[in-house]
């Protein structure tokens, strides 16, 4: 695969100081079984040989679209491509991070605050509802922490309807206390708590909760980010256009970055309603998918990934190599993809390009995916999910998964270009510029009236 130079302005980029980095104390890059001198060890060279184009557009970028508050990009990387398959902004798992990158969380959400409330002291971070999800609080906790060290007031508000304030236990046994909004005119706080700054955390499953419309605050991520609002269709288009923009600055094949997706109107698995719709779109989809196989001489089954086009916390999610599989669904498995998150009704789904993780975790070589976190415009580091009961087409979100930190090389954007492509920091870098991409696309999406 041959990729060409970039189109250069005419002007002597300036000088860039590489820090060669001591990576003895950073977890080790799991197992890629498929051949690292494929498409994607040329795809990280590229990245490497042109970072200072690449952090240059960036940089722009963020001026015209500046980045949400948080997010998570889960990524899957195929040794023949690099993609992101999620983007969450209303992250959990901050306890799965590295504590090594405390302090660039630290620094991150303080350049996030700062973009959203200038003169932030109080910070009301509103949690999720299922309280019984006791890891998820210990990524509130941790958050809570986080945000306690970066200078600032916090205190965990709840949407649940409740008589006072309520201690829960977290994984760790840490105690946590949740307090029921309230509001009075225009103001949103808890009790004796008058903040700045309404830190969602919270992805409104269940729609748009009447005590935060309207309000003087600033909230982030804004109402209309949460999944009542929200469709992944709607951000991978987004994410399509910068990945376009992207490939044609580094002059790459788009679709090395890029999953593609299909998607089609109402559906309703359980009475079987727009199914022609998505059996033609599924069937066209993988017949496009092939021709890009055929164009890369990539020996691989293609496949596709039918899940809600709005929810999270990999429900409602099937995997089908064949059009037919969709139309010969079981009541079973029509049953588990008619409701996600909270029971809600699944009406709408994303037919996505299915890509394969050849990564692997540990003497088992469980099937492993990196997720990566971003506090403003910065990434702060992320994580594998690992599940060993899971193969490289299917999804790891599911009961079973674990997490393996990653600190992911200080600081990601700084590469070192004298190690081969697929050392550590390298690695890690390719991994920081997709999910920035999809950062990007959010960033875009959120601002598209």
């Amino acid at each position: 695969m041959q990729f060409a130079q970039p189109v250069s302005n005419g002007r002597k980029p300036a000088p860039i100081v590489y820090i060669r980095m001591n990576t003895n104390n950073f977890s080790t890059v799991p197992h890629l079984t498929t051949a690292l001198s494929g498409p994607l060890q040329q795809l990280e060279s590229h990245f490497l040989k042109h970072q200072p184009h690449i952090e240059a557009w960036f940089r722009n970028e963020w001026l015209r679209s500046p980045a949400p508050v948080y997010a998570s990009v889960d990524l899957r990387n195929a040794g023949f491509k690099l993609a992101p398959v999620d983007t969450n902004l209303f992250p959990a798992g901050f306890n799965n991070l590295n504590p090594a990158f405390i302090p660039l969380c630290i620094q991150a959400l303080q350049s996030a605050i700062e973009h959203n409330c200038p003169t932030a002291v109080r910070v009301l971070l509103v949690a999720e509802s299922h309280t019984r999800n006791t890891f998820y609080l210990e990524s509130v906790v941790t958050l809570r922490d986080l945000l306690s060290k970066a200078g600032f007031e916090v205190r965990i508000g709840t949407l649940l309807e409740q008589d006072g304030a309520m201690e829960v236990k977290t994984s760790s046994g840490k105690p946590l206390l949740l307090e029921p909004l309230t509001r009075t005119g225009d103001r949103v706080g808890i009790t004796d708590f008058d903040p700045c700054l309404i830190l969602l955390n919270n992805d409104l499953s269940s729609g748009r909760p009447a005590v935060l419309e309207n309000i003087e605050q600033r909230i982030a991520p804004p109402l209309n980010s949460g999944w009542s609002n929200r469709l992944k269709s709607e951000h991978f288009k987004h994410y399509r256009q910068v990945a376009k923009e992207f490939a044609e600055l580094v002059e790459i094949d788009p679709w090395l970055i890029d999953p593609l997706f299909r998607n089609c109107g109402e559906i309703n698995f359980m009475k079987r309603e727009g199914e022609e719709c998505l059996v033609r779109n599924t069937d066209i989809l993988l017949r496009t998918i092939r021709q890009k196989y055929q164009q890369y001489d990539i020996d691989k089954k293609p496949f596709v990934v039918v899940k809600a086009d709005a929810g999270t916390y990999g429900m409602a999610v099937m995997t089908a190599h064949d059009a037919d599989e969709v139309r010969e669904l079981n009541r079973k498995q029509r049953t588990r993809m008619s409701a996600g998150k909270g029971g809600q009704d699944v009406s709408k789904v994303i037919i996505q390009e299915g890509v394969y993780t050849f990564e692997t975790w540990g003497e088992e070589e469980a099937v492993a995916e990196p997720v990566v976190y971003m506090i403003d415009h910065f990434v702060v580091g992320g994580f594998y999910r690992v599940h060993t009961g899971r193969g490289p087409n299917e999804n790891l979100n599911a009961p079973g998964m674990h997490f393996e930190p990653l600190a992911f090389a200080e600081p990601l954007n700084n590469p070192d270009t004298s190690q081969e492509p697929d050392a550590n920091p390298n690695r890690f870098y390719a991994y920081g510029v997709i999910a920035r991409l999809a950062l990007l696309a959010a960033a875009r999406e959120i601002i598209t009236p």
